[in-house]
C-alpha cells in the first residue's frame, strides 16, 4: 500500500544513488537488427530472447522479414519464423513486436500480408496487420489470432477492420491485449482492445476481437470523450484490469492525458461487442468499467505490479522532469475505488526515459535513464527510492533501448546501437544508415533473492 509522505520520499531518494560496476555484456554481434521492442522477450525458462529484424533489409516494420531468437548462454542466433515470400518493391510482410507466451513454447507477433497476397490485401501498414503465433522451435508453423475484414459492409462479429499491434498475453496465457488502428474510419485515433479465445471467433482464427473504449473522433468529441488510448498493459495475472494512457477532450477544446484502468469482468460476454460497419466504429462489450487513476500522466507504456495492486507510470515531477510514479490500481469487477494519491518512485536527474519494468518480486522497478539502466527499490520502507545503476550511463554510452526483465528476475536485456562488422570484418550499417541494434545483458545483483539490488541494501 502507498502510505508514505511524498516529500519524505523525494528528499530521501535524492541521496539514494549507489554506484555499481558496469557489468553489462554484449550478447549479439551479427549484422542483423535485433529489436526487443520492450516486450515479453524472454522465454519461460529464461534461456532465450526473441526479437524482430526491422531495418535490416529495409526501413520500418513492414520490411521486417524474420522473427528470430538468441540463446542467452551461447549467443547462437536462429530463425523462429521466416515466411516464404518477403520484401519486394514495397514493404512486406511486416513481422514485428514479438513476445514469448508465458504458458507455452510459442511466440506472438505482428504479421502483415505476405508479398504474394498484397495484390488482394494491400501492403503492410499500421491499419493492415494482425497477430500471429509461431512455434518457438523454428518449424515455421504459424496461426493467426484475429480475423481482419475490410470488404464486408457489416464487419463480421469478432473480426476487425484495421491493424492490431503490441500483442500481450496475460500471465495465465488466456487473454491477449493490444492496440488497434482502424482502416475504414481513419478519423478515429488509436484504441486498445482484447482478444479472447472463443468458439465463435470468425474466419477460422482462435480469438474473438473487441475494442475496450468507446472512442470519438477528435473533431467531433465533447468534453469527457476519449479520443485516443495507448501505452497499455495488463494489471494482474488474469486480465481483469488493463491500464492505459488515455486522451480525453477537455472543456477548453484541448485534450488531457491521464492514467486509466478498464475493468474486464471474468465472466464478460465478449460477443456483446459490436465490430462495426463501413460507417460505424466498433464498440466495446457490455459490462466494462473505466476508472481514472491519475491525472497528467506522460506517454509511455504503463506497467502493473506482479501482484496487480499497483500501476507504475510516467509523469513529470515538480521540476518538470519525467519520473516514475506509483498508484494503487483499485478493485476490479465493476466496483468503484477511491482514487489513490500517486507517489513518486524515482528522482533520476536525467529523468526516466522509457523501458519501465517490474522485478517479479514487486520490490524493484527498472528503467532506462541517461543512456543506461537503473534499478529502483519500491518496497515500502527505508530503502524506497534507492537507486542502483546496473550499466554504464552518461554521454559516452550509446542509448539503451527496449528493456526487458527475465521471468525469474535474474537477468535484464536491452538494445544498444553499436558498431557492427560483417563476416569479412568490414563495418556495416542497417537499412537506415545507422549502427545495428544489438542485444546486451546485465545480471541483477541480488544474492539474497529478495528482489532488491545488493548495493541498495549495503552489499557489494
Amino acid at each position: 500500500m502507498i502510505d508514505m509522505c511524498r516529500m519524505l520520499v523525494v528528499v530521501l531518494a535524492s541521496v539514494f544513488f549507489v554506484a555499481a560496476p558496469a557489468a553489462e555484456r554484449q550478447l549479439t554481434f551479427s549484422p542483423v537488427t535485433k529489436a526487443l521492442d520492450n516486450n515479453d522477450n524472454f522465454s519461460r525458462d529464461g534461456q532465450f530472447l526473441v526479437y524482430d529484424t526491422r531495418d535490416t533489409v529495409g526501413v520500418g516494420l513492414g520490411n521486417s522479414t524474420r522473427i528470430m531468437k538468441v540463446s542467452v548462454i551461447t549467443g547462437e542466433e536462429s530463425d523462429v519464423y521466416r515466411p516464404p515470400s518477403v520484401t519486394g518493391d514495397h514493404a512486406a510482410p511486416g513481422l514485428a513486436a514479438a513476445s514469448w507466451s508465458p504458458v507455452a513454447d510459442e511466440i506472438v507477433f505482428i504479421h502483415g500480408p505476405l508479398l504474394k497476397d498484397t495484390a488482394r490485401l494491400g501492403f503492410y501498414s499500421q491499419t493492415n496487420r494482425r497477430g500471429a503465433i509461431a512455434r518457438a522451435d523454428g518449424t515455421g508453423e504459424v496461426r493467426f489470432l484475429d480475423w481482419r475484414d475490410v470488404e464486408s459492409p457489416v464487419t463480421p462479429p469478432g473480426a476487425h477492420r484495421g491493424g492490431t499491434h503490441r500483442h500481450e498475453f496475460t500471465a495465465d496465457g488466456k487473454r491477449v491485449g493490444f492496440t488497434y488502428d482502424d482502416h475504414l474510419l481513419r478519423a478515429y485515433g488509436r484504441n486498445i482492445g482484447v482478444l479472447f479465445p472463443h468458439p465463435k471467433a470468425p474466419g477460422g482464427v482462435s480469438h474473438y476481437f473487441a475494442v475496450l473504449l468507446p472512442l470519438v473522433p477528435a473533431a467531433d468529441a465533447k468534453p469527457g470523450d476519449f479520443v485516443r488510448a495507448a501505452d497499455d498493459s495488463w494489471v494482474g495475472a488474469q486480465g481483469l484490469m488493463r491500464a492505459f494512457i488515455g486522451q480525453v477532450k477537455t472543456e477548453g477544446g484541448g485534450t488531457a492525458t491521464s492514467l486509466f484502468v478498464v475493468d474486464i469482468p471474468r465472466d464478460i460476454d465478449i460477443t456483446t461487442a459490436d465490430s462495426g460497419t463501413a460507417s460505424r466504429y466498433p464498440t466495446p462489450p457490455k459490462g466494462l468499467k473505466i476508472r481514472k487513476l491519475a491525472e497528467q500522466a506522460s506517454p509511455g507504456v504503463v506497467r502493473g505490479s506482479p501482484d496487480g495492486k499497483l500501476v507504475a507510470y510516467y509523469a513529470k515531477d515538480g521540476a518538470g522532469v519525467r519520473q516514475i510514479f506509483l498508484v494503487e490500481a483499485g478493485n476490479s469487477g465493476g466496483r468503484s475505488a477511491a482514487r489513490a494519491r500517486s507517489i513518486q518512485a524515482t528522482t533520476l536527474p536525467a529523468g526516466a526515459a522509457s523501458g519501465l519494468r517490474w522485478h517479479p518480486s514487486g520490490n524493484s522497478i527498472a528503467v532506462m535513464s541517461d543512456n543506461g539502466v537503473a534499478a529502483i527499490c519500491v518496497k515500502p520502507g527505508p530503502l524506497f527510492g534507492k537507486t542502483v545503476w546496473l550499466t554504464r550511463h552518461g554521454e559516452g554510452a550509446p542509448p539503451a533501448e527496449a528493456l526487458v526483465w527475465s521471468r525469474d528476475g535474474r537477468l535484464l536485456a536491452f538494445n544498444r546501437r553499436v558498431p557492427t562488422s560483417d563476416t569479412s570484418g568490414s563495418r556495416v550499417k542497417d537499412a537506415a544508415g545507422l549502427d545495428f541494434r544489438q542485444i546486451f545483458l546485465v545480471d541483477f545483483p541480488d544474492k539474497d533473492g529478495d528482489g532488491i539490488a545488493d548495493a541498495a541494501e549495503g552489499g557489494q
